[in-house]
Parts: structure tokens; C-alpha cells; sequence
């Protein structure tokens, strides 16, 4: 047995403790976004800085191992949706901590409709209801792909998985009601089977013909009794 490898940290924090104007965007991304602490939010901002660092250095260069990682990180980007297919090694530059911010799981969830509130939807990933494909997903600051995006799901043997589900029925309230305000049509994840559902559990009305009677100011004819 050798010694157990030494941890370091995966971020750097603020260089400054006291700055207000951080801190007030600090706050204002934890409380739009739901991190769990500032340590979540310095990550991303470490993951963001190592990205622009490394495009700064490759600016320059102009050598064939150069221009393959340009466009290796340029695809990586593209892959995120964090920059245009068309997009230069600058554009990389433009990247703002909201843009990654964006591309975390927790948000996701929560754009796709599946979560009532950011919050909440931290509550289904930690509790292992959703999965990207057939991978259980647990930590809501995974960076999505646009290909994983499409396959975010709930877990099977989640109680969530039921589109009928309580929860699931107050998003899709939720959802309706935001995007009337908005004048949008909403387009929520299986509400057309629940319609259709809906619509095939109801009972069909007899339709009622009427009958006909005698016309106004006619006299009604007597009925005949049959003899015996």
C-alpha cells in the first residue's frame, strides 16, 4: 500500500475577500441559480478562467498542434453551446460565468420543465430521480451537453416517472400559466398524452335528437285503440 494521493483543490477563490461588487453578483447568481454554497460558484469560475487562459495562450501560435486544439476546444465549446459552430478562438473570450451557469444540469432540468422551481430541481437530482440516458446523474453542477440535453429524463422507478404525478402536474400548471403571461403556446414533456389520455377516459355524450311533435296550431291527432 503506497500513501493515499494528496487532494487539492479544484478552484481558486476570490483574490480579494471584500469587493462589493462581487459579492453582490455572488449573491445574485446563488440565488438565480441555486448553488449550494459560494464553493460551487468559484469552481465554475476556475473552469471558466482555465478555458479563456488556455484559448490566450493558443492565440498566438500559429503551428498545426496549435490550430488542432483551436479547434478541439472550439468543438468542446460548440458541444456546450457556450459558442456559434461558426464561432473564432476569440469568441471563446466573450464566455461569461452566467453562460456556464446556464449549462449546469440543476438549470436544465428546470428549462426543460421538469422542476417547479430551481431549488427543487436540486431536491430531484440529489435524490437520484433524473437520468441523462442510462447514466444516474447526481450532482446538480454537471455541465450538459446539448446531446445529453435532449436525453434528461426521470428515472424509471421514480414515482416522478408517472406523468400523472402530483408534482408533475403542477409544473405543467406552473408552466402554462408563464407562458400565457408570455403569449407563448407551452410545450411541456408528455402533456399531449395526458390530453390524450384525458380525452379517451371521458365518457361520450348520447347525441340527443328531437322528436318531432305536432305544429303549431295543429290539432294532435287521437290514437286509435285496437279492438280486442
Amino acid at each position: 500500500m503506497g500513501d493515499p494521493r494528496k487532494l487539492r483543490k479544484h478552484y481558486s477563490g476570490p483574490t480579494h475577500p471584500w469587493q462589493k461588487e462581487r459579492i453582490d453578483e455572488e449573491v445574485a447568481l446563488s440565488k438565480e441559480y441555486g448553488f449550494k454554497n459560494k464553493v460551487e460558484l468559484w469552481r465554475l469560475n476556475s473552469l471558466l478562467s482555465k478555458y479563456k487562459q488556455r484559448v490566450k495562450n493558443l492565440i498566438p501560435k500559429k503551428d498545426a498542434k496549435s490550430e488542432e486544439e483551436k479547434k478541439g476546444l472550439l468543438k468542446r465549446l460548440y458541444e456546450l453551446k457556450l459558442v456559434k459552430q461558426d464561432a473564432i478562438p476569440e469568441d471563446i473570450l466573450g464566455v461569461t460565468l452566467r453562460d456556464f451557469c446556464e449549462r449546469r444540469l440543476q438549470t436544465v432540468v428546470l428549462r426543460k420543465g421538469l422542476a417547479r422551481s430551481i431549488k427543487q430541481a436540486r431536491q430531484f437530482i440529489v435524490h437520484e430521480h433524473i437520468f441523462i440516458g442510462e447514466r444516474k446523474i447526481t450532482s446538480p453542477s454537471y455541465i450538459t451537453s446539448s446531446s445529453e440535453e435532449l436525453m434528461i429524463r426521470f428515472d424509471e422507478k421514480s414515482p416522478l416517472s408517472v406523468e400523472d404525478h402530483p408534482e408533475r402536474v403542477q409544473v405543467a400548471k406552473q408552466l402554462k400559466e408563464e407562458m400565457a403571461e408570455a403569449g407563448l403556446k407551452p410545450h411541456v414533456e408528455g402533456e399531449s398524452k395526458r390530453e390524450a389520455k384525458h380525452d379517451a377516459e371521458r365518457p361520450k355524450r348520447r347525441k340527443i335528437t328531437p322528436r318531432k311533435g305536432p305544429s303549431k296550431g295543429e290539432a294532435k291527432k287521437p290514437v286509435k285503440e285496437e279492438a280486442e
